[in-house]
């Protein structure tokens, strides 16, 4: 067995043909097709069910080919090793971001860090936090910016930052009138909401503590996918909905007269970089934290505040 015949076996999973596989890998299919047959004799398993087309794994295949790929991101983290010791902040960094807060964290940060690291690769993917959760555990992300705690056995949290909630209300809302808001002020018939999956929907309900309401009938239901849906909701139907602070800096003047704080202590989320527990790339980790914090408006700089408490995610 070798790591040639590993990547083998993965790029025919990957694009379930022996040509594509072959072609990609820059070898013929018969050398591709012999290599894994080798392989198979090797272990005494099919890995591939040549019958089907396309071609998939069989059952042992699959599971198989899922540690070859752990061999092979693994043995390629060698070099990176090397050039971490070396000081060298160079490779590629793939890292997660959940929707509702990819929008407004990462035109703070990534410009500056790309110029300040040229050889570095950024790869960004976007996701809701289960999703980002499965590509961690899969070793398919280096990090991810979550909201935490997760809870979870497998994942290594680095919390970042604190960020308060606001709430951001129509004109005729009585919340308005108020220069403190509680949750209990929140007329939870009024409120919009992110649709279920996003992990900030969690934190709102319970806020409001939803679970334990049962909200009257209304004539519209509408679950959002983005802060800023929620806010045009709130500005042309009226309503409530509650939101994070960075998701308020680019509101215009007369919206940020709709926005009431919450009465201390501040409802928030906790802002994490996650990485599953076998984590290597841990200078390149490092300065992009810094670059992050670097880039953080002064109000969010702070995360100790007494006057502010994490709500939990699920």
């Amino acid at each position: 067995m070798n790591l040639q015949q590993l990547h083998y076996i993965v790029a025919v999973d990957t694009y379930r043909h022996f040509i594509t596989a072959a072609d990609k890998c820059h070898v013929t299919q018969a050398t591709l097709s012999s290599m894994i047959r080798k392989l198979e004799d090797e272990l005494g398993v099919l890995l591939f069910d040549r019958s089907r087309q396309p071609v998939v794994p069989t059952a042992i295949g699959e599971k198989i080919i899922a540690q070859a790929r752990r061999i092979l991101k693994e043995s390629g983290r060698m070099k990176e090793l090397i050039a971490e010791e070396k000081g060298i902040i160079a490779g590629v960094l793939k890292i997660g971001i959940i929707p509702t807060l990819a929008p407004y964290l990462l035109p703070l940060f990534v410009e500056r860090f790309l110029k300040k690291y040229p050889a570095v690769k950024l790869i960004i993917n976007e996701a809701k936090t289960a999703e980002l959760i499965r590509q961690l555990e899969a070793q398919e992300l280096d990090a991810a910016l979550l909201a935490t705690p997760l809870n979870s056995s497998t994942l290594k949290e680095s919390p970042l930052f604190l960020e308060p909630f606001s709430v951001y209300a129509s004109a005729g809302e009585t919340v308005l009138k108020k220069k403190y808001v509680l949750a209990s002020d929140i007329d939870v018939n009024h409120l919009w909401m992110l649709q279920e999956g996003h992990c900030f929907r969690d934190q709102v309900v319970n806020l409001c503590a939803l679970h334990k309401k049962d909200p009257t009938e209304v004539s519209l239901e509408f679950q959002a996918g983005s802060f800023e849906t929620l806010i045009k909701m709130v500005d042309v139907n009226s309503g409530i909905t509650i939101l994070p602070e960075l998701a308020t800096k680019d509101l215009q003047r007369k919206q940020k007269n709709n926005l009431r704080q919450f009465r201390a202590p501040v409802p928030s989320r906790e802002i994490s970089l996650v990485t599953y527990r076998h984590f290597v790339k841990e200078k390149m980790l490092d300065v992009l934290r810094t670059t992050i914090l670097e880039a953080l408006p002064a109000s969010l700089k702070v995360t100790n505040n007494k006057n502010i408490t994490a709500l939990k995610t699920m």
